[in-house]
């Protein structure tokens, strides 16, 4: 990997070339979606069964496309029953941990004739889109179903592209069943982002679409959103590791190399302030590429996306971590609390050497959906609040309206909105 001293134009340089993993810059794509989203919304399934065979290789039809009950009972026989016994496991530390977030409606009442509160209400439906091809994702699965089921969502419905032969993966379909999936559905890429969000005579839509994709489901996404909600846009995945000269090199290597295999626009970063262990890592990653099996993936993952920056001070690397905005953030320090409490911008944390990214990826219970290519500055990890909408609720009785009623006149006339005054005024002209 490469070392680099810190320095202000070296950090521009890499936020700039970081930023190229953006979404938003793959307009060459956005007239290919375009054409694909509209001709779902206009012909339905005509459209959806005819992109399904070109794309995916598989003939869909109004009585395939949808996963029977049937189907799930041949799946279950093909899944491992320890990979059966993991995923169990991982779904209560998953709910637990989701169950944590559950936010009550409340109400307010003053003695003077005042009710306010917020309602809070679970989406009625949603839509779960999970990667498929070549790889099976049981554990995105779960963490985008569950969270729905725990926020209370009637309808969860899930698509992801089948197979050649029509099927669905096997470990993807009962990780859905396991996780509470009503409706499964064998539709993949941008036009199963359509179908959800207008609806086709075989998919119903529904309120909100979540998950992760190529960058055709990315921005299939972000063109229907307005007529759906969505969670967010996601890019390449991305591990940003903080780490003094307390770490073990082999430990930082094995865990940037572990994001790294995603995809060649995956990124993996170490900010130190040690040179002597931003070589050990180096030469650690060196010899870990020759044992791994995607090992052409991550060197050129490494080869585009990949820095050690090295910083006169724990402060600074602190300071870079904050800047970089990472998906991931591991703290691998002498005092790693200490660090976290100087953290402002990261999807997910993890806290010292035994806290590995992949176990948050699979076990741990907080999501693993998480905002990427900086926007940790302003978005949060997927959770039940995504699954859920907010009211607010007013009540004033005639006294309450009473003792106000000239103070909103007066702001509603400064904004010229005399509608608005009078709306008020009404309800007190005969006792003026």
């Amino acid at each position: 990997m490469r070392i680099i001293a810190l320095d202000d134009t070296s950090m521009k340089d890499i936020l700039t070339d970081l930023l190229k993993r953006d979404p938003n810059n793959y307009g060459e794509y956005e007239n290919t979606v375009r054409e694909i989203v509209e001709r779902i919304r206009k012909e339905g399934d005509t459209a959806l069964f005819e992109y399904t065979r070109r794309f995916d290789g598989a003939a869909m039809n109004p009585a395939s496309i949808r996963v029977t009950e049937k189907e799930i009972r041949e799946a279950m026989k093909e899944v491992d029953p320890a990979l059966l016994a993991v995923m169990k496991k991982s779904m209560e530390n998953i709910r637990r941990y989701h169950e944590k977030q559950i936010k009550n409606s409340w109400f307010d009442t003053q003695p003077d004739g005042t009710i306010l509160g917020q309602k809070v209400t679970a989406l009625e439906s949603v839509g779960v889109y999970v990667p498929g091809g070549k790889a099976a994702y049981p554990s995105t699965v779960l963490m985008d179903i569950i969270p729905a089921k725990v926020a209370g969502a009637e309808r969860i419905v899930m698509v992801t592209p089948p197979g050649k032969d029509g099927k669905v993966n096997p470990v993807t379909l009962i990780a859905a069943h396991l996780a509470g999936a009503n409706e499964v559905y064998k539709a993949g890429g941008a036009q199963a982002i359509a179908a959800l969000a207008f609806g086709t005579e075989s998919i119903p839509r529904v309120d909100k679409i979540v998950g992760p994709g190529n960058i055709f489901v990315a921005l299939a996404k972000k063109a229907v959103y307005g007529h759906v909600s969505i969670d967010s846009i996601a890019g390449p995945s991305e591990i940003l590791v903080i780490a003094d000269k307390t770490a073990d090199p082999r430990y930082v290597a094995a865990d940037l190399l572990s994001q790294a295999e995603h995809d060649e626009l995956a990124s993996a970063i170490l900010v130190t302030d040690s040179m002597e262990l931003a070589e050990q890592v180096s030469e650690q990653a060196d010899s870990f590429l020759e044992q791994l099996s995607r090992r052409d993936i991550i060197r050129c993952s490494l080869d585009n996306y990949g820095y050690i920056l090295v910083t006169d001070s724990m402060e600074q690397a602190v300071e870079t971590a904050n800047r970089i905005a990472p998906e991931h953030l591991e703290i691998v320090t002498e005092r790693p609390f200490e660090v976290m409490t100087k953290i402002r911008n990261a999807g997910a944390i993890f806290i010292g050497e035994y806290s590995s990214e992949p176990l948050g990826d699979y076990f741990a219970g907080p999501n693993h959906t998480l905002p990427t290519n900086g926007t940790a500055r302003f978005f949060s990890p997927l959770g039940v609040d995504d699954f859920v909408k907010k009211s607010s609720i007013i009540y004033y009785s005639k006294e309450a309206l009473k003792k106000a009623h000239k103070e909103i006149e007066a702001f509603a006339e400064a904004e010229q909105l005399t509608a608005h005054a009078n709306s008020i005024r009404v309800r007190f002209e005969e006792e003026e």
